[in-house]
């Protein structure tokens, strides 16, 4: 493991993920099945429509009733994410725009788009403080990362994450949508750094989380939120002045557990990397989440950048919280 100290094994995958709305190809084990509405059911708009004539006007009223089936919120979110998006440029529906070809071989010249990896002409987050809507991409085979849709190929994304021996599987946070793109965060070097992904790919399969962490470094508070509502918070610490713990928006790249924990059970590695240490134990100077031996540190700035978290805390996060949920830290 590379964020503070050492780990060996995979301690969860695609678990906790709700298939997303759209069609698309048969998710890879280890993905929740969906929970969509029945056929006929999904995002249905109903209306009636009642004309007046009169000889000066004509009112014309149109009564949409809710999208109907499926009593999960978030699954019903992802269906409205799915269905609803229309972008509008000069008065026409913007059209998809298509993907550049990329070999196999170009594919694997590309940097790697992992905890390892630096694709230093990444485009940055535009807006890091900005909430999510929670979807989620995984790939099931190595995919093509663009610097913009119909754009040049800047890096490959696998299906997997390692991390010296423990694997979780690649699920990236969608920050921004054009038709058939999606912009997503990356978990390379520099942080920040984002690409887009060509949805169109059988390859892709979108997913939801409900859930997202926010940590604030000043208040040393981590809140832990479902559908946008409080589930748990709690007092934490962060990194020292020397080895702050990165701000912006990133999410949990893999979980992993530790067969013989020297500090932490389970270990949470973010898609964010110190901006100190170039290395943590040999590994990339992964950030992570973590519990820790003693209760001293919580409220106090004194890891090397990780993000400290009472064992509860890391019990109900590991639990609850699935791959590719977004992680805002201010």
């Amino acid at each position: 493991m590379s964020s503070d100290d050492g780990g060996q094994t995979p301690y969860m995958d695609l678990a906790g993920l709700e298939q997303d709305a759209a069609p698309g190809p048969t998710p890879p084990p280890g993905t929740r099945s969906s929970t969509e509405p029945p056929s006929g059911a999904r995002n249905r708009r109903t209306g009636t429509v009642v004309l007046a004539g009169l000889a000066a006007a004509v009112a014309v009223i149109v009564v949409f009733s809710p999208a109907s089936g499926g009593s999960n919120a978030s699954v019903a979110r992802a269906v409205d994410d799915t269905n609803t998006q229309e972008q509008v440029d000069n008065g026409a529906a913007e059209r998809a725009v298509a993907a550049l070809p990329v070999t196999s071989e170009a594919l694997a010249a590309l940097p790697q788009a992992t905890t390892k990896g630096t694709v230093p002409n990444a485009p940055q987050d535009p807006a890091p403080a900005l909430h999510t809507g929670g979807r989620i991409v995984h790939p099931s085979v190595t995919v093509p990362v663009y610097a913009a849709p119909g754009g040049q190929a800047i890096a490959a994304l696998p299906p997997q994450q390692h991390f010296d021996g423990a694997v979780s599987d690649t699920s990236v946070p969608i920050i921004a949508e054009k038709p058939g793109w999606a912009q997503v965060l990356l978990p390379t070097r520099p942080n920040h750094s984002t690409g887009w992904i060509h949805l169109d790919d059988p390859a892709i399969t979108t997913l939801h989380s409900p859930v997202r962490i926010s940590v604030d470094r000043e208040r040393f508070q981590l809140t832990l939120f479902r559908d946008d509502a409080a589930i748990g918070r709690w007092t934490i610490g962060v990194g020292k002045s020397s080895a702050v713990t990165p701000a912006g928006r990133t999410f949990v790249l893999g979980s992993i557990l530790e067969e013989h924990p020297t500090y932490s059970p389970v270990i949470l590695p973010l898609g964010a990397h110190s901006d100190t240490h170039m290395s943590f134990g040999g590994g990339p100077g992964t950030v992570g989440i973590h519990t820790w031996p003693s209760a001293d540190v919580f409220g106090r700035a004194a890891s090397d950048g990780c993000v400290r978290v009472p064992r509860d805390a890391l019990d109900e996060i590991a639990r609850t919280a699935p791959l590719g949920s977004v992680v805002e830290i201010s």
